[in-house]
């Protein structure tokens, strides 16, 4: 029992972290409909630039080992979201957005093979860059427990460093739905994504609300990023081992729907923690996929998808 309650706790930690990092990705294919290779490695490239932000631009010596990696990393997702701005305008917003109509099969072929190239450019880059060797984001809180008594001879252990990481996540997901719901960006990335050409009309960018998606899905999945690192270490092809969690995550959740990306990530966490209660390590991600097909079996479009009939 004791052990049961220990991996459903660390399964929701974790999953709140991965949900995080999907939202990411489900925001930047939900307004733009782009399927992008390199978002992993926008994670990676967080990742690092929490790390010197850290332990190179003083935020160390000010805020402290406690509070200082959080500042990091809250720090690097705005850095994150310029850089992913840059991108979009020098690279992607030309084979996405408005300009895709006279493209063949709208944009979608060169889509693929150009967020490839971005994806490896970045990966080389930081091996060039960053080296090889595993880094991390130190914290004392990695390495403490908050003891959650349940019962009279039942505790649960919470790792602190993820217990933060778990409520930093729900406040940004929190923060990102209001944006969504209730700001005029949000309105106009929600129009975008319905219907581009009748938001062309109605006087909305459809091209700059794609370059502010894409530069929110990268700030927010480095964030995410940067607090994987503070318990797991990190190398410039980290973003491969991740890319495929955050699909797995956003067709789980329902194509296209961010709060289905967020529950579609902490699904993958919970499975992810509780194999573990019956198989060895090595076969987590095994299992993520074993439960992903069962799941996809008998709703294919997700948990918050919806249908979709074809002519």
């Amino acid at each position: 029992m004791e052990g049961f309650l220990q991996a459903l706790t660390a399964g929701l930690l974790i999953g709140a972290v991965y949900g995080l990092m999907c939202v990411g990705l489900g925001l930047i294919f939900g307004v733009m409909r782009v399927i992008n290779f390199a978002h992993g490695d926008f994670m990676m490239l967080g990742m690092y630039v929490a790390f010197y932000l850290f332990t190179a631009a003083g935020v160390q010596a000010f805020f402290g080992n406690a509070v200082g990696p959080f500042v990091a990393i809250l720090l690097a997702g705005p850095a994150l979201a310029l850089f992913g701005y840059f991108v979009h305008l020098t690279l992607i917003s030309h084979v996405s957005g408005t300009r895709t109509a006279s493209l063949e099969g709208e944009g979608h072929y060169a889509q693929l093979i150009l967020t490839l190239g971005i994806a490896l450019i970045l990966q080389n880059g930081g091996l060039i860059i960053f080296g090889s060797v595993l880094a991390s984001i130190r914290t004392p809180l990695s390495s403490s427990a908050w003891e959650l008594a349940l019962f009279s001879d039942v505790s649960v252990f919470i790792n602190k460093a993820r217990g933060v990481d778990a409520i930093v996540s729900l406040v940004i997901m929190t923060l990102l739905s209001l944006l969504i719901t209730h700001s005029r960006i949000g309105k106009s990335l929600r129009a975008a994504a319905d219907n581009p050409t009748a938001a062309t009309y109605m006087g909305i960018d459809v091209d700059r609300a794609h370059r502010v998606a894409f530069a929110l899905g990268c700030g927010i999945t480095a964030i995410a990023g940067g607090l994987l690192a503070t318990n797991y270490p990190f190398h410039p092809f980290v973003g491969l081992e991740y890319v495929i969690v955050m699909y797995a995550g956003v067709v789980l959740g329902g194509m296209g729907s961010i709060i289905g990306a967020f529950w579609g990530g902490m699904t993958i966490g919970l499975v992810q923690q509780m194999s573990t209660l019956i198989l060895p390590t090595q076969l987590q991600n095994a299992a993520i996929f074993v439960v992903f097909l069962l799941i996809i079996f008998f709703r294919p479009q997700g948990f918050f998808g919806r249908m979709v009939e074809r002519t």
